[in-house]
């Protein structure tokens, strides 16, 4: 009973993220990795040769790469050879050459040994990729199969290889931030997502996911969620679980107020209130980020500041005890 009035209560309030202005593109299938996925060394090797190879070489995550908030950079890069870009590839010396010594394994032919029958050029990679200009946008990057949420916001333009999928549009920081919170993930694995694979791992399928419930919020209530979402980037960058752990828990606890608003009410428990003079870092240097972060996390950590007791008491409502328990 208590997870169906979840369910009812969820859809009342969120919109799908279907209805949203975003889009969700697959990462890139190349057709033959071995050929268009190279390490740093040959990277190097083909600018030198070359240095209009730069042109058509971009940094790549696979899925197992991408983190919540974050991203191990493995020194991947993809031959961006792809068929909607119409390359002549007789402007890339160095990199047709390269292609070249894969001979027949990187003909189009269908046959045994060698690559899908398409109608693409020998040297283009087996996708269109039609939407390419995306990698290049600021965007959420998200692994597909999981046993726990990792949505990244990435403005650094990486390309992303099939394991993984990309989310282009508006309200992205926002989003980043539910989608990587604790009762978003419960309602995802408990009621959209399908099947679940093995103990512990489940799919962030395209379909799936469209059908979740995000509340539409006004821009200017966005900011603190975007605020935190910064805050827990650049710790995670700096290896600092301690403040990035709290700060995930507030944005579940500000996740839980807009899904259950008339029932934290009711408990006299506010969450979002507190948060609204948050300082925005995005355009601080780095020693300051970490100053305003550590006096803020300070501040809202506090013993006897009522965020965090009512944080504590957020366990006294029964539709989130659930979500606690079970996700």
């Amino acid at each position: 009973p208590n997870e169906l009035k979840i369910k009812k209560q969820i859809e009342k309030i969120g919109t799908p993220l279907k209805e949203w202005d975003i889009k969700i593109y697959r990462g890139i299938l190349t057709g033959f990795n071995e050929a268009f996925i190279i390490d740093k060394t040959k990277k190097e090797e083909l600018i030198q040769k070359d240095p209009n190879s730069a042109e058509i070489i971009k940094p790549l995550l696979r899925g197992r790469d991408i983190k919540r908030y974050g991203y191990e950079f493995a020194e991947k890069y993809i031959i961006a050879t792809f068929p909607a870009l119409h390359l002549n590839i007789d402007n890339y010396p160095a990199i047709k050459e390269y292609l070249q010594t894969f001979g027949k394994r990187l003909e189009q032919s269908g046959e045994k040994g060698s690559r899908k029958k398409t109608s693409n050029k020998w040297f283009e990679t087996q996708d269109q990729i039609a939407y390419w200009k995306e990698f290049e946008k600021e965007k959420i990057i998200y692994s597909e199969i999981v046993q726990t949420p990792q949505f990244y916001l990435d403005n650094k333009n990486f390309y992303i290889e099939a394991t993984a999928f990309i989310m282009s549009g508006e309200n992205l920081k926002y989003i980043t931030a539910l989608l990587n919170s604790k009762p978003v993930t419960y309602f995802f694995k408990h009621f959209y997502m399908g099947t679940e694979l093995g103990k512990k791992g489940y799919r962030y399928k395209k379909a799936f996911l469209e059908k979740l419930p995000i509340p539409q919020i006004p821009k200017e209530k966005q900011k603190p969620f975007e605020i935190l979402v910064d805050y827990i980037i650049f710790l995670k960058q700096n290896k600092d679980k301690t403040m990035s752990n709290y700060f995930e828990q507030i944005i579940d606890g500000m996740v839980f107020e807009l899904y259950f608003e008339e029932l934290l009410k009711k408990k006299n428990i506010e969450i979002i209130k507190y948060l609204n003079n948050l300082i925005n870092i995005s355009n601080a240097p780095d020693k300051e980020k970490l100053k305003i972060i550590q006096e803020t996390f300070d501040k809202l950590n506090n013993p006897k500041h009522p965020l965090k007791n009512n944080l504590l008491n957020l366990d006294k409502i029964p539709e989130i005890k659930v979500i606690k328990e079970n996700r």
